[in-house]
């Protein structure tokens, strides 16, 4: 069964936004080359996935006091409850693969049980 996954209307998968929300959330300062590494992904799509957020108004980026040509990107309250929501889907989402890979891994392991007689018996070459 192939299940749809929410879009996020910008053509970007959730998993890519709850992954660059939750690196941000956690590495302000992260470039936007940093957060590319970090994502394993282009430098291109993490600007992509970057102007995404910052038109739906869920991050904000400031100037580093310390480093005033660099930005420094944070979460808005919006945002904070959009990552809330994002884990909360996924993680709905892998209990439920979780719960059918069990399953799909015990009918396998009863499967091959049960064909476990037909293997052809093992004959001991060693000479005596």
């Amino acid at each position: 069964m192939v299940e749809h996954t929410p879009s996020t209307g910008d053509g970007a998968s959730p998993e890519a936004h709850l992954r660059l929300l939750s690196l941000i959330e956690q590495h302000p300062d992260y470039s936007q080359r940093r957060l590319a590494e970090a994502m394993g992904v282009s430098l291109g799509k993490t600007h992509y996935l970057l102007r995404a957020l910052f038109e739906k108004g869920l991050i904000k980026a400031g100037k580093l006091t310390r480093s005033p040509s660099k930005l420094m990107y944070a979460l808005t309250p919006d945002g904070v409850r959009h990552r809330v929501q994002l884990t909360r889907r996924f993680l709905q989402r892998k209990e439920q693969e979780f719960v059918s890979l069990k399953a799909e891994i015990e009918r396998l392991r009863e499967q091959l049980a049960a064909e476990r007689p037909l293997d052809p018996p093992q004959h001991d070459d060693r000479v005596g």
